[in-house]
């Protein structure tokens, strides 16, 4: 069957999303395909954006940390983001990069596994994931005297033997387009003693996500692409509320920041978590980008 053009404006007529379009400023005449690297601007983020320099900033000046809610930015935008990846409000909170976050949460892992069971040594990932993922993987292990073990798709179940300490994948493939079956592959980490961490940078906002049906144990994710919040918006990161409020200081995500402070402006010497994902900010978060990302 051959579609011609009147074919394809037809079936587009029909689309019960067509109306979203209008909700987006792209030039006449583009489809658009590459979400993937930056998502589109909304219409209304210029603005928005506006109205935060020169009214919030410009005129509100220090109040408007409190008065127009600034420094509840990061969970506000967290409980937005929660609905699209399957976690509950006050799980999530947009902060840094998907590097950072995934460092945070790589981290917090592979720190429970040494807790819970040392003679685990291994981080298995797939060969094929983004690069930076594994940059960060590797890192990790070098430093802690562990071994990074790189598989193919269709051999991440049969890596899973009894020395991996954590499972780390890509939700949705960069390259390739091909998805993991989260729960499956979830289930068999679990299943092998392991933790699971996800990377949802190429699929939140793009296709279901539901990390609490899946019993994931942390994830990250972009804010940039899918969720349409402008070039080097803000991440996202979720910790499993079982892993969240872990006491134990040896499990704490690594980079302690004031914003992640129990008491943030007690101004103490010493560092006490907040509770919960609040624990996974860390320093000054950038209000102008957050703003934006809170209308994509």
């Amino acid at each position: 069957m051959t579609l011609s053009l009147q074919d394809c404006r037809a079936l587009d007529a029909q689309d019960p999303l067509r109306d979203l379009r209008d909700q987006f400023k792209l030039p006449a005449g583009v489809i658009y395909l590459d979400g993937n690297s930056l998502g589109v601007l909304p219409r209304t983020t210029a603005a928005r954006v506006a109205q935060a320099v020169t009214d919030e900033w410009g005129e509100g000046l220090i109040r408007s940390w409190n008065s127009a809610g600034w420094f509840d930015l990061p969970q506000r935008l967290g409980d937005k983001i929660a609905p699209l990846i399957g976690a509950a409000p006050g799980e999530v909170v947009a902060t840094d990069s998907t590097s950072i976050n995934l460092y945070k949460v790589l981290s917090a892992a592979l720190s429970m596994a040494a807790v819970d069971a040392p003679t685990r040594r291994v981080l298995v990932s797939e060969r094929s994931n983004f690069p930076t993922d594994l940059y960060v993987a590797e890192a990790l292990c070098r430093e802690r005297g562990l071994r990074l073990h790189l598989v193919e798709p269709g051999d991440i179940t049969a890596a899973l033997t009894p020395d991996v300490a954590v499972l780390m994948l890509t939700h949705v493939n960069y390259r390739t387009g091909a998805m993991h079956d989260m729960p499956s592959i979830t289930a068999a980490a679990h299943a092998a003693g392991a933790l699971a961490v996800w990377d949802l940078a190429h699929s939140a906002g793009a296709v279901p996500v539901d990390l609490h049906g899946a019993q994931a144990d942390f994830a990250v994710g972009c804010g940039y692409k899918y969720l349409n919040g402008g070039p080097g918006a803000p991440a996202f990161v979720w910790a499993h509320p079982r892993h969240a409020d872990r006491k134990d200081p040896d499990i704490w995500q690594p980079l302690a920041g004031w914003w992640g402070h129990a008491a943030p402006f007690a101004f103490t010497p010493d560092y006490r978590p907040a509770a919960g994902i609040t624990r996974y900010l860390c320093g000054t978060q950038p209000i102008l980008s957050m703003v934006a990302l809170e209308c994509g």
